[in-house]
């Protein structure tokens, strides 16, 4: 059997509480050892929810403990630079939850942190929705079943922020969540894994519903993180991609949230239920299975074990891949705020 690994948990929240404990308690030989968040009494009922021996309440009590081989972040983006880059400077392999960084500076920081310590392991938390299919879309790509991809049309609309006096969320703080706007980053992610690099961006957005009640001081709040965006891109290839997200849309049309690519040679759907169609040029969509071998489903915590033990590299997603994704969400809120394109280069 395997030598035990150690975990330590900085923040349980919901994906933690959900997908990350579950997950590593799942694996032979990994244990998790500890888990400190925000106030005493959160960190001792997730310790005494899922059987974990300790609850901290100072980070440092993770990272000093050189019983700790790993750390597990999943606090709001504004905590991950501070606390992934001092995981490795603490020589603790780490995975932090998605978005990566604040802003694209930030996630900087953190690749360069991993690079001076390449004998640890660096991952962030995938975006999941196309767990199933982003490997049949990579070879329909790779052997030209498209064609020449030209245009790309994103679009996801929710009415999750209707409501008005529904509590004011994290994800409408900017000083939670930085330049992430809404699903923008793990939709950017997904397009270039699929369709490769950005190269320019013009964005624009806005807040309709402008503040709401902060359950925690019980004081209303400005919202200044758009619930509507649009924003149009370039990418190294030449296709041109428009996002569209909207957390103020009820009932979006049937068949009008998720991915499209258009190229010369075919036509792909893409829902968020990860379920496929493809059209060769002149015929019928058809829905499209993935890849024998190549659906998996959640597996973030087995892949990130993986890579500590076996050396396997680091797919979904590495440091790299998450400083582009930065770099793409930050130029669209330099646009959105100056009006202007950006070029990805400028960021």
């Amino acid at each position: 059997m395997a030598e035990t690994l150690r975990i330590g948990l900085i923040g349980a929240g919901a994906n933690t509480r959900t997908r990350h404990i579950p997950g590593f308690q799942a694996i032979e030989g990994v244990e998790i050892v500890a888990v400190c968040n925000r106030s005493p009494e959160s960190g001792h009922r997730v310790a005494d929810q899922f059987g974990i021996g300790r609850a901290e309440t100072d980070p440092e009590a993770i990272f000093g403990d050189p019983g700790i081989d790993a750390v597990c972040i999943g606090t709001w983006p504004y905590r991950h630079r501070e606390y992934v880059v001092r995981a490795l400077e603490a020589g603790k392999h780490v995975l932090t939850e998605a978005r990566m960084a604040m802003n694209a500076a930030e996630a900087r920081e953190m690749l360069e942190a991993s690079r001076r310590h390449p004998d640890l392991v660096a991952q962030i938390v995938p975006g999941p929705p196309d767990l199933k299919s982003w490997r049949t879309v990579q070879r329909l790509v790779r052997e030209g079943a498209l064609g020449e991809v030209r245009e790309v049309h994103v679009s996801i609309l929710t009415g999750a922020a209707l409501d008005p006096s529904a509590p004011l969320h994290w994800r409408e703080r900017s000083d939670y969540s930085g330049v992430n706007v809404m699903a923008f980053g793990i939709y950017a992610e997904v397009v270039g894994r699929w369709f490769g690099p950005t190269r320019r961006v013009l964005a624009d957005g806005a807040v309709f519903v402008k503040s709401r009640v902060d359950a925690e001081t019980g004081q209303r709040r400005e919202i200044d993180v758009p619930d509507s965006l649009g924003v149009l891109a370039s990418l190294e290839s030449g296709a041109r991609v428009t996002y569209r997200f909207s957390n103020v849309a009820h009932a979006p049309a049937p068949g009008s949230t998720g991915i499209a690519a258009y190229g010369s040679q075919g036509t792909l759907h893409w829902d968020t239920t990860d379920r496929m169609q493809f059209a060769p040029l002149g015929g019928p969509l058809q829905p499209l299975e993935p890849d024998a071998g190549t659906a998996i489903d959640w597996r973030v915590e087995r892949d990130f074990v993986d890579s500590i033990r076996e050396g396997a590299p680091v797919t979904l997603t590495n440091f790299e891949d998450g400083v582009r994704y930065m770099q793409i969400i930050e130029a669209a809120h330099r646009s959105r705020l100056s009006g202007r394109a950006v070029d990805i280069s400028e960021v």
